[in-house]
């Protein structure tokens, strides 16, 4: 499967049932050195302020060891993590 087939795929969190959007609205976090994927950076938004910068404090990500199943239309996973700085490298 290739990653472009899975953006248009929306991640839900098992636990709660809770949704966090398509896969298309994340950052990809990877290894540049060896190209192995990480997990998924997802972006919060800030209300209505088009230009206040985003902060990776308030970023939370799904490992890649945390996705459970690829389905036909959506990604289910266990749990987010907080980002910390060494991943945000």
């Amino acid at each position: 499967m290739l990653l472009s087939e899975m953006a248009v795929k929306e991640l839900i969190q098992i636990e709660d049932g809770k949704r966090f959007g398509l896969l298309a609205d994340t950052e990809l976090l990877f290894e540049p050195t060896s190209g192995k994927i990480i997990g998924f950076l997802i972006l919060k938004e800030h209300g209505s302020r088009p230009f206040k910068s985003k902060s990776s404090h308030h970023n939370v990500y799904i490992a890649w060891e945390d996705i459970i199943l690829i389905g036909e239309n959506r990604i289910l996973f266990t749990k987010t993590s907080h980002l910390n700085s060494e991943l945000a490298k």
